[in-house]
């Protein structure tokens, strides 16, 4: 697979999957940038894919807000010479909690990052997409938000919003030649979404109930993302792909 002359946007792309995910875009090839808001973190990332040969910018930014999402995609046109030609939404937060003992400003946080955020990226991106006729979306979504989980119940219905709403897009973006689809993590170990839950004898016994008897890794994730953003899946959106080692699977 090459993404040569692709310029790839990534949300959250400073560490966790996000980063994993850049890098293995900028192994394919592509140029990347990353909007976070870990400023820092992200301009870590930038110096590995820079490692790796491509060009890559890092831009602060908060994915809950229209207009700061639109003055960093902005930015990175500028700086990069270029409109997106992948976009990745991988941006997100959660906090494990039983709902009872959660309040409104929790909620807010995470259906703002989570959806809304997803929302405001595309809505931004899109238009550039739509513009050259071409264009691969690809949006994390959650094993959560396809069977929901205990002590996860704002964070599954964001992650069942967005797979929802990649289906929707979907059907709007193929006339112009725009693929939308999301991949579904199941248990990933080394993210920093949940500060290390996997780990210890919690992960072990997670693992035991994984068909394939182990936790997944973010470089996994990413090669799933890749190949959405592939030639190799020319002919493929609107589709929703857990990457949980046949946790979810369906008889």
């Amino acid at each position: 697979m090459t993404l040569k002359g692709k310029l790839a946007l990534v949300t959250g792309g400073a560490a966790g999957i996000g980063r994993a995910i850049c890098l293995r875009l900028a192994r394919d090839g592509a140029d990347v940038a990353i909007l976070d808001l870990n400023l820092e973190k992200a301009q870590e990332t930038v110096t590995e894919l820079e490692e790796l040969g491509v060009r890559a910018m890092a831009v602060a930014c908060d994915v809950t807000a229209y207009e700061k999402v639109k003055e960093a995609v902005e930015a990175v046109t500028r700086t990069m010479g270029a409109t997106p030609d992948i976009l990745i939404n991988n941006a997100g937060v959660d906090k494990q909690q039983l709902f009872l003992e959660t309040d409104e400003a929790l909620w807010d946080t995470i259906i703002a990052v989570n959806y809304k955020g997803v929302l405001n990226v595309c809505h931004v991106v899109l238009p550039y997409m739509v513009e050259k006729k071409s264009g691969v979306v690809v949006n994390l979504g959650s094993d959560a938000g396809r069977i929901g989980n205990a002590r996860e119940v704002v964070y599954s219905g964001t992650k069942a919003a967005v797979m929802a709403s990649t289906k929707a897009l979907a059907q709007e973006m193929a006339r112009f030649g725009i693929r939308v689809n999301a991949v579904s993590p199941g248990p990933i170990q080394q993210t920093d979404l949940l500060g290390g839950l996997f780990e210890g004898d919690i992960g072990e016994r997670i693992a035991k109930l994984v068909p394939m008897r182990r936790l997944g890794q973010p470089e996994e994730v990413a090669d799933v993302v890749a190949f959405f953003c592939s030639e190799d899946s020319r002919y493929l959106t609107g589709q929703i792909l857990s990457i949980d080692g046949g946790l979810t699977m369906v008889d």
